[in-house]
């Protein structure tokens, strides 16, 4: 796995997030030993929900851990803010109906689509990564091309 760019917020979420699944572990383990408990494993619904949960809460934390491993905190001081970096907020006008967005340019983890965050490593992204105000973008998306202006870049 190579290295993962995410800012100071995005790393300690992704830790906030490693230690809520590592809270819920101990609490899962229990819950599997009373059900154990109960007797015939066979027909234990509650044990083998429980197994579930912590096999899900194991493959997370591992998840986390990688993510947390190979994570990289930019130092946006460094990045050209006359192009879209990591950590943009990039306005965006479509061409077609003329309509405006703004969206940030976030790393792994603090990727929100709601909350117009989107990865560098996405199809709009990658699109976006190096172009200046004025420039013109083109997206491959599910509902066919979309074309985009730049019209603003802050950090």
């Amino acid at each position: 796995m190579s290295q993962i760019p995410v800012t100071k917020e995005g790393k300690r979420k992704l830790q906030a997030d490693l230690n809520d699944v590592q809270a819920k572990i101990p609490v899962v383990a229990k819950a599997i030993e009373e059900a154990r408990e109960k007797g015939d494993l066979k027909e234990n619904s509650e044990y083998h929900a429980a197994r579930e949960e912590m096999g899900m809460l194991r493959a997370r934390e591992t998840e986390l851990k990688g993510k947390l491993s190979h994570a990289v905190v930019v130092d946006e001081s460094q990045i050209d803010t006359s192009r879209i970096a990591f950590g943009a907020i990039v306005t965006l006008q479509d061409l077609k109906d003329k309509s405006v967005e703004e969206w940030r340019l976030v790393g792994d983890g603090e990727d929100d689509p709601l909350d117009n965050k989107i990865l560098t490593s996405s199809p709009m992204g990658s699109a976006l990564l190096g172009k200046k105000i004025g420039d013109t973008i083109t997206v491959v998306a599910p509902a066919g091309t979309i074309k985009f202006k730049v019209k603003t870049i802050t950090y």
